[in-house]
């Protein structure tokens, strides 16, 4: 037999009707023990694929996921999203991923494309899309789905969030700046998002708590948010107050421009100045000396996002909040 293979051929090779083969496919039940053996050995026979489009309008069902991620090139939103499509595939479901990039008239125009692709199920990746305009087109699109952002939360019925403690863990990183001597802690913020405002809280909760006054609370914001974005800031930092003896960072990845930077200005690293990242990624294992981190938990949070999802789907859960909690993971930098 050449050609595409039908269920129309593989029931006239069985002797049975089509709607049996049919049957037989979508395990449904009804069927004799011989008759549903018969069959698949003709379905291996010819390798017959079902088509996945063709099923999906027989059974009402796409089996389709939308993951959104603000900027694909960010190196743990892009591992996160493969946590959790792989966990998704190997349930049955098909992902498509997609980059809105930062606006939020793009996040919302995102949504209406996953209404239009009729997908069952979303992921949102990151607080960034924790917005009036991605809530609003929410409502409007997907109302009835079930959604679940990753380190943010959207207070409707039908979106969960699964977020970690980065205002308790930052203020925690102070904590330990200050055990270790140094009391003059600058703080780096790579972009403006719903968990880097969680994370400025903490640090400034933390430097309040020791009797920092308002102008001792050294905030700064990047252009950019690279290593090379990293290295200048920490320059300016420098320049600025020479005096500092620690600085955070919102990410792992500036945190390593900020290790090279004071290197070259002749700080040595922790001895003079403590440095601290967030999120436990390859960059603070590979920069010497190594750095200091928060482990913002990224891979058990897309593990529960994926779970929350599924149960979602398959219709145990609506809207949940989950917590998880921070941990410093010490290492060569301060």
């Amino acid at each position: 037999m050449f050609g595409n293979v039908t269920i129309y051929d593989i029931a006239r090779e069985a002797g049975v009707a089509a709607s049996t083969v049919s049957r037989v496919i979508n395990n449904k039940p009804g069927i004799k023990l011989e008759t549903r053996q018969k069959v698949q050995e003709l379905l291996k026979k010819h390798n017959y694929i079902p088509d996945a489009a063709a099923r999906g309008l027989v059974m009402q069902s796409t089996r389709l996921v939308g993951i959104l991620i603000v900027d694909i090139r960010v190196a743990h939103h892009v591992h996160s999203a493969f946590v959790i499509e792989q966990e998704l595939t190997r349930r049955g479901y098909c992902c498509i991923i997609m980059g809105t990039g930062p606006e939020d008239e793009n996040k919302a125009e995102y949504i209406r494309i996953l209404e239009q692709r009729r997908v069952e199920g979303v992921i949102l990746m990151g607080s960034m899309f924790q917005t009036a305009a991605v809530e609003e087109s929410i409502k409007k699109h997907l109302p009835k789905i079930p959604i679940v952002m990753v380190n943010g939360y959207l207070n409707l019925p039908n979106v969960s969030g699964v977020i970690v403690d980065e205002d308790t863990g930052v203020e925690k990183c102070v904590e330990l700046l200050w055990s270790k001597g140094k009391k003059k802690i600058a703080f780096v913020l790579d972009s403006v998002s719903p968990s880097n405002g969680r994370k400025q809280q903490g640090y400034c909760d933390g430097m309040t708590r020791h009797g920092a006054k308002k102008e001792e609370l050294w905030l700064y914001e990047m252009e950019e948010s690279s290593v090379r974005g990293g290295y200048e800031i920490t320059l300016k930092i420098l320049d600025d107050h020479p005096d500092v003896e620690g600085i955070i960072y919102t990410i792992d990845l500036v945190a390593a421009g900020g290790i090279r930077a004071a290197c070259d200005r002749g700080y040595k690293v922790p001895e003079r100045l403590g440095l601290i990242g967030i999120d436990n990624s390859v960059y603070g294992e590979i920069s010497m000396p190594k750095l200091t981190t928060l482990d913002n938990r990224l891979q058990a949070l897309s593990e529960s996002a994926a779970t929350i999802l599924r149960e979602g789907l398959e219709g145990k859960v609506h809207s949940r909040k989950l917590m998880m909690f921070s941990e410093i993971i010490e290492r060569e930098s301060t």
